[in-house]
């Protein structure tokens, strides 16, 4: 028996799960899980990203007891945010990128790049958070490289500095077409060139964990390192007409196309062009996603008050008066904070409705959720040219039945909801391709998906 481990890093967990893989096998088995999340310090909100590194570890010495035939290891996290790495070294725990020095950064960087321009340069939907903004919030100067939140890991397993390509799709600074660094963008914007990694595709053996780790000689590779883009690559589609949620602590909602979209219209409607395994581009638009949830749960707990998330969702789904919809994607739920309170005074300067009930604030957060994921991809659809005939809703919001039921209401369109870990089976499922355990295109991964994993299907009432 062989298998793959994948280290799969969210903003509010991770996971090491093993994968069993064949031209007719897939199975996964988790081996650990740990909680990720903000460390607020006297300069702001970081990344605990030396702790995460020894759950990963804790974790692969218990994937490499339980399976001794692991052939390659991958991963993959969120976007954007990145360690600065001197003479070696992690210079400071990443920051995190709801911090809120990235605010004034953007004012700076569209002084010398203006919005329209930057958007033809990068195709990247404006996000306040994305790395070329985070970049001139940062002092540089003395600084040999930058690495994203997986390469750093990577690096910390194998020695090796690189910059692996849908991640650093998410940065501002690589060019959509060529998938190559902007340079001049980079001279434009006064960064120094040296700290950039060079580029790898998905797929790529990196080389041996490095002996000092306890490890043995475990092979890592190359996934798609940016969580989406392994989540797509695990899509159990048997067609090329569908549209993507992938939904945790983020809503992701787009296309795979395979070249990027850049237009007005496509910036007016804030959607980005970012990479894909294989070249495949992913056309998307980020919406808040269940982190608004989430901090509500947090905000009611820290008050003293107790939660129990599958009561919560029972008495949402018992609703039956109008609740109010609300802006997901406005800027005042971003940062971390008592999320009901926000949404309230977001109600009634809006004159809506006001909740009244933990769960009518929660129906009012899913069915906000639920009416952007439809309007995302409707406008996906008609920005990209391509025909929707279902919606493939993968991640943790697909075990959330109100989510799914309602997003195939307010879209017209069937949902198929998981499988959950999508994004760890993407992770795998590119490692298991890259040696040799299994072999074709994405369509060919994605059918071995299909047979393993049985969605559960949402109809529109």
């Amino acid at each position: 028996m062989t298998a793959v481990a994948a280290v799969d890093l969210g903003a509010t967990s991770g996971r090491v799960m093993l994968g069993h893989v064949g031209h007719n096998e897939l199975r996964l088995q988790p081996v650990a899980r740990f909680p990720n999340g903000p460390v607020t310090t006297h300069d702001g909100l970081h990344w605990d990203v030396t702790a995460l590194f020894t759950h990963v570890l804790t974790g692969l010495t218990s994937a490499a007891r339980d399976e001794p035939d692991i052939v390659s290891v991958g991963v993959d996290s969120w976007a954007v945010d990145y360690g600065l790495i001197r003479n070696g070294q992690l210079v400071a725990e990443p920051f995190h990128y709801r911090d809120e020095r990235n605010l004034d950064a953007v004012e700076t960087v569209h002084g010398i790049v203006d919005a329209d321009e930057l958007y033809r340069r990068n195709g990247l939907q404006h996000l306040p958070f994305n790395t070329l903004f985070q970049f001139r919030a940062d002092s540089l100067h003395d600084i040999d490289s930058f690495l994203l939140i997986p390469d750093l890991l990577n690096y910390w397993l194998t020695g090796v500095q690189f910059a692996e390509r849908t991640n650093a799709s998410t940065t501002g600074l690589l060019d959509p077409t060529t998938r190559e660094w902007d340079d001049e963008l980079i001279h434009r914007l006064g960064l120094p060139r040296r700290i950039f990694p060079s580029l790898v595709d998905a797929g790529v053996p990196v080389g041996p964990t490095l002996p000092a780790l306890g490890l043995g000689s475990l092979q890592v590779t190359t996934v798609g390192s940016h969580d989406t883009a392994s989540a797509v690559v695990a899509i159990p589609a048997t067609g090329d007409d569908f549209a993507y949620i992938s939904c945790g602590t983020w809503g992701l909602v787009g296309v795979e196309l395979d070249d990027p979209v850049i237009s007005d219209a496509g910036r007016e409607a804030n959607f980005t062009n970012e990479g894909g395994v294989d070249g495949r581009v992913r056309y998307l638009h980020n919406v808040m996603g269940l982190w608004l949830l989430s901090e509500s749960v947090r905000t009611w707990e820290s008050a003293g008050e107790t939660v129990d998330l599958g009561e919560l969702l029972a008495a949402a789904s018992g609703v039956t008066s109008p609740v109010a919809l609300f802006d997901a994607n406005d800027p005042v739920f971003s940062a971390p904070g008592d999320m009901p309170a926000r949404i309230a005074e977001w109600c009634r300067e809006h004159d809506r409705p006001v909740p009244r009930s933990k769960a009518e604030f929660a129906r009012s957060i899913i069915e906000s959720l639920a009416h952007d994921f439809a309007a995302a991809v409707q406008t996906a659809s008609e920005l990209s040219g391509k025909t929707i005939s279902v919606i493939h809703l993968v991640g943790g919001g697909s075990l959330n039945a109100l989510l799914c039921q309602l997003t195939a209401d307010r879209s017209g369109l069937p949902v198929h909801a998981g499988p959950v870990e999508a994004t760890a089976i993407g992770n795998i499922l590119v490692q298991a391709r890259a040696t040799g355990l299994v072999s074709g295109d994405l369509e060919s991964l994605r059918a071995l998906v299909a047979r393993h994993f049985t969605p559960t299907i949402y109809l529109p009432r």
